[in-house]
């Protein structure tokens, strides 16, 4: 589940991490209100307004500006809500801005330049080990730094059975070139960081950059953090940062009926019982010459009120020019499945206008396919995966 900076900065807060202090507001009115707070607290006369997306690169859409007065936190904020943004990280239509940050300029003079790094903490699947991957080269696309410069990206693995251990914050600080306090700032925030990742049950924390101030403090200027949907039983208060309006609504409505389903671009519905059946049902699709619209798991009760949700679901996408039904008969009958299939059909009289495969396999699937085949619905009924897949290319020619 991914959630907004200012949710991710209140999680690295609240173990102890430094961040850029700031306040969220629904409009301009309010991020004045913000503005005028956030002086009275921390002395700042300037502030950041940054557009709170799921997405990065809001600064290269312009989604983050600085205000200088009060007069242009209005103006700027109001600019921002409202806008669709679009970043490298969005589609062509981009998102649009319903809030957005009132954060403190933490970039004053002082004794020394500041500097901006990189740090982010996720695991490596090829160790089944935490790493935390960090560079000198903060503020920037990693994946520039990655191709342009990928000696000055370092990666530290961490023990499962010990955890991070002070000697790798202290390597850390050391590659990134620091010493004196602002060395004992980043050993500290290091090890505040992934106690943070670890004890949040987070997938993934991104911070970019990281700033060294010019008096020495770190602190996370940035925050993006993805939590671990199969977490959040453990944390009620998470689960409530979700934010509905930046997820696919489809997705949304597939989730609150129970559905497995994510959103893809392609021509060819499916509805299938089992995320590795899916995922040959895709490559199923492909090598008919198709393009998987969805990948969509009904689970072990494909009854007809299930599959006629399903049905809709799918059919909301425009695109969609057929639907390929393939169900494993395990745990549920065949028979079932292609009766919830025929009562699905009929209830949904005229809203299906694309042709329908369908495979079943398993128990009693020749009594299933006996069932599609007299329902005397534009139902196309198949046994072998080869025989769905020339079905398939079949109605798309």
């Amino acid at each position: 589940m991914n959630i907004h900076e200012y949710q991710g900065k209140e999680i690295l807060s609240s173990f102890g991490v430094r961040v850029q202090r700031g306040i969220v507001a629904q409009d301009a009115k309010e991020a004045v209100d913000a503005a005028k707070k956030l002086t009275e607290q921390t002395g700042t006369g300037w502030h950041v307004i940054k557009a709170q997306v799921h997405a990065g690169g809001r600064g290269k859409g312009g989604g983050v500006k600085l205000a200088k007065n009060l007069q242009e936190v209005e103006e700027i904020a109001g600019q921002i809500i409202g806008m669709n943004l679009v970043t490298p990280q969005t589609s062509a239509e981009g998102k649009k801005v319903h809030q957005v940050l009132v954060a403190e300029d933490v970039y004053y003079p002082g004794d020394s330049e500041p500097e901006e790094y990189y740090m982010s903490v996720l695991l490596n699947r090829a160790t089944g080990k935490n790493m935390i991957m960090y560079s000198t080269e903060g503020g920037m696309d990693i994946e520039t730094v990655a191709e342009q410069t990928p000696h000055l990206i370092f990666n530290e693995e961490i023990d499962p059975a010990v955890g991070l251990m002070p000697f790798q914050a202290r390597r850390i600080a050391f590659n990134l070139g620091l010493s004196g306090a602002a060395f004992k700032e980043m050993t500290k925030f290091v090890m505040a960081l992934y106690e943070a990742y670890t004890k949040s049950d987070s997938s993934l924390f991104e911070i970019n950059p990281v700033l060294k101030t010019s008096d020495d403090k770190i602190m996370a200027v940035d925050a993006k953090v993805t939590l671990d949907d199969n977490a959040l039983f453990r944390h009620k208060d998470y689960a409530e940062m979700r934010d509905t309006r930046e997820e696919n609504p489809v997705e949304v409505e597939a989730k609150a009926v129970g559905l497995n389903y994510v959103d893809l671009d392609g021509n060819v519905g499916c509805m299938v019982n089992g995320a590795g059946l899916a995922m040959a049902t895709m490559d199923l699709i492909k090598q008919a010459g198709g393009e998987p619209a969805n990948f969509l798991d009904v689970g072990g009760t494909a009854d007809a009120k299930r599959v006629e949700e399903a049905f809709r679901l799918i059919l909301k996408d425009e695109k969609v020019k057929a639907i390929l039904i393939n169900i494993f008969g395990g745990i549920v009958r065949c028979d079932r499945v292609a009766q919830g299939i025929v009562d699905a059909y009929k209830n949904m009289g005229d809203a299906i206008k694309v042709p329908i495969i369908v495979r079943l396999q398993g128990t009693n699937a020749d009594i299933a396919k006996e069932l599609i085949d007299n329902s005397g619905l534009d139902v196309h009924s198949a046994v072998e995966f080869q025989e769905a897949a020339d079905k398939v290319h079949e109605v798309l020619a």
